[in-house]
């Protein structure tokens, strides 16, 4: 009996350390999918962080294709996109408090949706479902002059406001966020 709980929780391990190898593939001696990081700073200092994986195109169709239309797609690769809030804050007209969140895109050929999940600290997929959306709401979208290799999320910061950009392949969607006053 103790001989096969051994074999069971080395078996659990190993399983555990190839799924993390798994996690941080490799492509050419690099990452393939690369942690990172975009930040915004409104002007009393408080703050909106998101932490993503940037997976790359690699000669690849992205959008209709790799990330197909029609379907919620993790915003990246690995992990979950995490939204991290330290003010209650307006997105495309709907409140969302402070707090962490999940992101998520749901991408169409003729606009996109920007979905923030309740739920958190899941792996990026599969999308949790509606029922733990706490918005929905429509991203600009538009097409690049040329096309962007790393899948990049960053802020343009205007006013009092942050503008969430999310560019891949030939398309970029935004939109943007500003703290509830």
């Amino acid at each position: 009996m103790r001989q096969g709980m051994v074999v069971a929780a080395c078996s659990a391990m190993l399983v555990a350390g190839m799924a993390a190898a798994a996690s941080r593939a490799q492509v050419g001696g690099q990452a393939a999918s690369p942690p990172a990081k975009a930040e915004c700073r409104f002007a009393d200092g408080k703050t909106i962080h998101v932490d993503y994986s940037s997976p790359r195109m690699r000669g690849r169709k992205i959008f209709g294709g790799l990330v197909s239309y029609g379907e919620v797609w993790r915003a990246g690769a690995n992990e979950a996109t995490t939204l991290v809030i330290d003010a209650d804050v307006n997105i495309g007209g709907k409140t969302v408090p402070a707090g962490s969140y999940t992101l998520f895109v749901l991408p169409k050929e003729d606009g996109w949706t920007l979905i923030v999940s309740k739920d958190t600290g899941e792996w990026g997929i599969p999308y949790p479902g509606e029922a733990d959306d706490f918005v929905r709401v429509p991203m600009k979208v538009s097409k690049l002059d040329s096309p962007v290799e790393n899948f990049t999320i960053a802020f343009d910061h205007d006013g009092g406001a942050c503008t969430l950009k999310m560019g891949w392949a030939t398309t970029q969607a935004s939109a943007q966020i500003s703290e509830k006053k």
